[in-house]
């Protein structure tokens, strides 16, 4: 199924997966997270990821402990982490 380019808004945006560089919260390194979700455009060349993957990501870590973390890890097993909160108590969304 297509979807739309945030950035160049074509039509021919598809669902995809790629590799990312993310940032701990706590701000004592970064991390590789393979095969995380993405939307990628054939036309204007850029993948990204869409606001749901970013927020699913950042709660995540902030409610597991980052420290035992691998420095690379895949999406499905970050999202799997044994977590020491049940929710994020910050989001006020």
């Amino acid at each position: 199924m297509s979807k739309r380019c945030d950035w160049c808004e074509s039509q021919n945006a598809k669902q995809s997966s790629n590799l990312v560089h993310w940032e701990l919260p706590d701000g004592s390194r970064a991390i590789e997270i393979s095969n995380t979700p993405c939307i990628a455009c054939p036309d204007c060349g850029i993948s990204y990821q869409s606001e749901q993957t970013i927020d699913e990501i950042e709660n995540q870590l902030l409610l597991i402990a980052v420290k035992e973390l691998p420095n690379t890890v895949e999406f499905e097993e970050l999202m799997k982490w044994k977590r020491h909160l049940k929710r994020n108590y910050f989001d006020f969304s």
